[in-house]
């Protein structure tokens, strides 16, 4: 093998392993902004749960001219 062969390959498998690398971390921030989204989704779902109880029809007619 020439060594413009050699080089060209590690060069290649560098690239390789960065492209890894990014993958790698774009996965783990995908899976903590899910962990996110279902903390949000959580905390969005026990804000209305007090509201349930809440009669038909209040605060459908709120007057904010004041």
């Amino acid at each position: 093998m020439d060594p413009a062969s050699l080089i060209t390959a590690l060069v290649g498998a560098q690239t390789g392993m960065m492209q890894i690398a990014v993958a790698a971390r774009l996965a783990r921030m995908n899976a903590d902004q899910g962990a996110s989204v279902a903390q949000l989704l959580d905390a969005a779902q026990q804000s209305a749960d007090p509201l349930a109880n809440v009669a038909a029809g209040i605060g459908t007619n709120l007057d904010v001219n004041a």
